[in-house]
């Protein structure tokens, strides 16, 4: 963060808090502080982690009131991707940022797009809204796990959201004429619809939702479409 902003933030933060006669300043202070000092998106805990680095010893409930307070008067915006974890990020006035997620590592990219921005006001204009505010996930795989990547791999490694053909069926016979009884088979494009990376998963195959344990899925062995576009919203 630029030092001007950085100071401007702080002061701030101790007029409003100050105002309202919040209790514990200093230490909704220091939380503030380490808090500012973080680039990035991070969670409570790693909030609390950093303050224990810096040898303050707070209640961890302290520290996830204050991070709430700081959402409320502005100064913090919370996050909640698809993993369902809450992350914590800096919010700067008059600035915006979208962002892209890595379905596999669950690194948050941030960008900024003017010509992007201009379009979603447009859109809105042409069915009638007034745009407040919005936000942008994009949610694909990161260069780096690309680059780590096999170009064959078992179904149940699949991230949701990818479209893929079927490029092997293993197992023995009875696996085999099972999943062909299922509707899957060689050279069709399935796309994954579901999958925590634990128990079920379903894949969408002709307009048809398939259920399938990890043990099946682990036989059905897929092929990474170049270029593919996700047929997930």
């Amino acid at each position: 963060m630029p030092q001007t902003l950085h100071k401007q933030e702080k002061e701030q933060f101790c007029k409003l808090f100050k105002q309202d006669q919040l209790t514990d300043f200093e230490d909704r202070f220091a939380v503030m502080e380490a808090f500012m000092q973080t680039d990035g998106h991070v969670s409570s805990a790693q909030m609390i982690e950093r303050l224990n680095d810096l040898n303050l010893q707070l209640d961890p409930e302290f520290v996830r009131d204050t991070l709430k307070l700081m959402c409320q008067y502005g100064f913090a915006s919370k996050r909640q991707f698809d993993n369902g974890e809450i992350l914590y990020e800096h919010l700067h006035l008059g600035q915006h940022h979208d962002h892209m997620v890595c379905a596999t590592c669950g690194a948050i990219a941030e960008f900024e797009d003017p010509g992007l921005e201009a379009l979603q006001v447009q859109v809105a204009e042409r069915y009638g809204f007034h745009l407040l505010q919005h936000k942008m996930e994009l949610y694909g795989i990161c260069a780096q796990c690309m680059s780590r990547r096999r170009t064959l791999l078992p179904l149940s490694d699949a991230p949701k959201g990818e479209r893929l053909v079927i490029a092997r069926l293993d197992g023995g016979p009875m696996a085999r004429a099972r999943l062909m009884a299922m509707g899957l088979r060689l050279g069709d494009e399935v796309d994954v619809i579901t999958n925590s990376g634990q128990g079920q998963l379903v894949v969408g195959i002709d307009y048809k939702r398939i259920v399938l344990g990890r043990g099946l899925a682990r036989k059905l062995m897929v092929q990474v479409k170049p270029n593919s576009e996700s047929s997930m919203a």
